[in-house]
C-alpha cells in the first residue's frame, strides 16, 4: 500500500484531495475498504473521517452490483465480449458461495466482514446475485460486514499499523 501513497503524493496528490483518493480506492473491486483504511492512515487522515469516507466509498456500488450485475454479466457473455472473464468471476464466485444457502445471513455478513484475499462486499454482492438472494436481505448483511471490516481494519491499520509507522 506504501507504494500506491507514494505514487499518489507523486503524481495526484498536488491536484486531488486525499480523501478523494481514498473515496475512490474504496470503491475498487479486490481493495476496497480495506485498503482506503490502510491508504488513510498512511496518509494520516483522522480515524473517523477516513472511516466515513471509506464507508461511503465501498458502499456505493452495492446496489448496482445487486440490481444490475447479472445482467450485464448475460449481455457481455451473449456479445462476447470478456466471455473468458466474466465466466472465470462467476465460477469463482460460486466456488466461494459454498455454505450460503444455510444461514445466508451470517455467511454474507462473515464473507464480507472478514478481511481475507478474494473476500468483500464486490464479491459478497457478487455471490448474492448470481444466487438470486433476497437484496434487501443481502444489502443489510453487507453493509454489516463492511461495518465489521471497517472495525478490523481501524485496529490494523491504525492500530497495529499506525504504531508501526509512526
Amino acid at each position: 500500500m506504501q507504494s500506491l501513497v507514494d505514487w499518489y503524493n507523486n503524481s495526484l496528490g498536488s491536484f486531488m484531495p486525499k480523501e478523494v483518493f481514498i473515496f475512490l480506492v474504496s470503491m475498487v473491486p479486490l481493495i476496497e475498504l480495506r485498503g482506503g483504511l490502510v491508504i488513510a492512515s498512511l496518509l494520516k487522515i483522522p480515524l473517523i473521517k477516513a472511516n466515513i469516507i471509506c464507508i461511503i466509498g465501498n458502499i456505493l456500488p452495492i446496489p448496482f452490483i445487486l440490481l444490475f450485475i447479472k445482467k450485464l454479466f448475460e449481455f457481455m457473455k451473449k456479445h462476447n465480449i470478456f466471455k473468458g472473464l466474466i465466466e472465470k468471476l462467476e465460477k469463482r464466485a460460486m466456488k466461494k458461495s459454498d455454505g450460503v444457502e444455510k444461514g445466508e445471513f451470517i455467511f454474507l455478513l462473515l464473507f464480507v466482514g472478514i478481511p481475507l484475499p478474494g473476500t468483500g462486499a464486490w464479491t459478497g454482492s457478487l455471490i448474492a446475485s448470481l444466487l438470486e438472494k433476497d437484496i434487501k436481505k443481502a444489502s443489510v448483511a453487507i453493509f454489516l460486514g463492511i461495518l465489521m471490516a471497517a472495525i478490523i481494519m481501524d485496529i490494523v491499520s491504525y492500530g497495529v499499523l499506525g504504531s508501526i509507522v509512526s
